[in-house]
């Protein structure tokens, strides 16, 4: 009986390895992610104190289902912060072909009282030169 429960102890664990070692495709594969534009920015108090939490909310519109939201690339410099948003786009994939408004968010939680300069990237302009919605949010 010891020799059974030995060689079950050592023959399962190879079994489920193998078992889960399944290669079925069946999620969507990301082909790419890449900068995608801020179309507008929604900020509720355009005052606050340090400390307090507010969530700053972006709005973009994207062309098909097969592309989305992924993340912020949220980069400070003392008072000013530049928020690029990032857009997946999925590899053939069944995707419908209606644009949509995607609505995201990220929360500001100042650590010093000061003016904070918001540059949210909108594209690039005729001139291959960066576009920014700026906005700005005192810390009391």
């Amino acid at each position: 009986m010891k020799n059974l429960i030995k060689i079950s102890l050592f023959v399962l664990p190879i079994f489920l390895g193998i078992y889960s070692c399944d290669s079925r495709d069946d999620y969507d594969e990301i082909e790419s992610i890449s900068a995608f534009k801020i179309d507008s920015v929604k900020i509720a108090q355009t005052e606050m104190d340090v400390f307090t939490v507010q969530t700053i909310k972006t709005y973009s519109t994207y062309p098909d289902g097969c592309t989305g939201f992924y993340d912020y690339d949220y980069e400070r410099d003392n008072f000013d912060r530049y928020v690029t948003t990032y857009a997946y786009k999925l590899k053939n994939a069944t995707c419908t072909q209606a644009t949509r408004v995607e609505a995201n968010g990220f929360n500001f939680r100042p650590e010093a009282r000061g003016t904070y300069t918001f540059k949210f990237w909108n594209g690039k302009d005729a001139n291959n030169n960066n576009v920014w919605i700026e906005k700005t949010i005192v810390v009391k």
